[in-house]
């Protein structure tokens, strides 16, 4: 059989085409199975030196994962309660909420009315439908497993974590010896790089978010908007889905701040806050905390978050980087698949030193002058 070395260029364009689409076609079809599975591998990474620690003070392999996940039970607890709390406080204003908002939602339907001369009766009409298909589509079964999805997800996660970390060195020794002998040394240089990608990104998450949710609740404390905490701390969740989860953030906010304060400066302020937080976020946080080592370029980011959404949903959004991320440390140390991880990085061949798209300097031609 010829190698891949002696094959044609397209033979192996197809061939990686081929992976890629049965990849895709297995992250869609077994999503409920490997969306919990992924997640639990990320915090297993992120847990991993915290396991390693209780274990050389002399603990059992068993204790030490267990109180490493015991303790980010109580980290993820402790976040929830205080959710919640801010949550209580919303709830017991909701008439007050509902009240402006059903006030606002009168003035709308009356300039539309006076602007597009539709009636009272054909809005309630079209409302009247729009409510039907959303009432469908909550009875359907597959709303029924969104929404119970989570709960099961909840169920298995902690379980997973504790069977990877328990189970790690004999997953990473399968994957060892899945390889010829001969590739022993590079596959292990995979794993530990992938490792290092893993921790780096998950921990410069978990900054980026403590430090987005404490500048917007500041920010919004200064423009003494009601559930403030609640509102900033839920934007910096959501702010977890590169790109998409800030404009969400940001047209919830509004709309929850317009239904207890109409003012214009009030909405337009936490517009500005909004924006100065993501500048400050894009520019500072994640080139300093996160993509110190996930060097992706933004193009497939923002390509790669929209499959993941398309083939997992809002999991798939998150899981998207850190996928990609991954993918990348394995396109660059397989030759066949090394232009895929050119495309995926950010170094462009200028910053590279390539001299690939530089046009050749002209040489001269001499001109001969004959003296007569």
């Amino acid at each position: 059989m010829a190698s891949d070395y002696t094959r044609p260029h397209y033979h192996q364009f197809s061939h990686s085409l081929l992976a890629l689409a049965l990849l895709a076609t297995g992250i869609y079809l077994g999503q409920d199975i490997l969306v919990p599975l992924a997640m639990s591998g990320l915090i297993a990474v992120l847990l991993r030196p915290i396991e390693n620690r209780l274990i050389r003070l002399g603990m059992h392999k068993v204790i030490a994962i267990s109180l490493a996940l015991l303790l980010a039970i109580v980290i993820v607890a402790g976040l929830a309660v205080l959710l919640s709390m801010q949550l209580s406080d919303f709830a017991d204003d909701m008439p007050k909420i509902r009240q402006n908002i059903s006030d606002s939602f009168g003035k709308v339907r009356r300039w539309i009315r006076s602007e597009y001369n539709v009636s009272y009766r054909q809005q309630e009409q079209y409302i009247e439908k729009a409510r039907a298909q959303t009432m469908e589509t909550l009875q359907s079964p597959s709303t029924l497993g969104f929404i119970t999805g989570p709960l099961g997800t909840l169920t298995l996660v902690p379980i997973y974590i504790f069977l990877l970390l328990y189970y790690r060195t004999m997953l990473l020794h399968f994957v060892v010896v899945l390889f010829a002998e001969k590739h022993t040394d590079r596959v292990r240089e995979v794993l530990s790089e992938v490792k290092g990608v893993i921790q780096s990104y998950m921990v410069g998450l978990l900054i980026e978010t403590a430090c987005v949710a404490a500048l917007n609740s500041i920010g919004l404390l200064i423009l003494n908007v009601q559930y403030a905490i609640l509102l900033g701390v839920m934007a910096a969740i959501l702010n977890l889905i590169p790109y998409i989860g800030g404009l969400v953030a940001t047209a919830l906010t509004v709309l929850v701040t317009f239904s207890n304060n109409p003012e214009l400066s009030v909405i337009l302020g936490v517009v500005g806050i909004f924006l100065l937080v993501q500048f400050i976020d894009n520019n500072v946080l994640v080139p300093l905390v996160v993509a110190s080592k996930v060097k992706v370029n933004a193009l497939v980011s923002i390509v790669g978050v929209l499959i993941g959404g398309a083939l997992a949903g809002v999991s798939g959004m998150f899981l998207s980087i850190p996928a990609i991320a991954i993918m990348k440390v394995i396109f660059d140390r397989v030759d066949s698949l090394r232009p895929w991880g050119v495309l995926l990085g950010d170094q462009t061949p200028e910053e590279a030193g390539s001299n690939l798209f530089r046009l050749p300097k002209r040489r001269k031609k001499a001109v001969i002058v004959e003296v007569k």
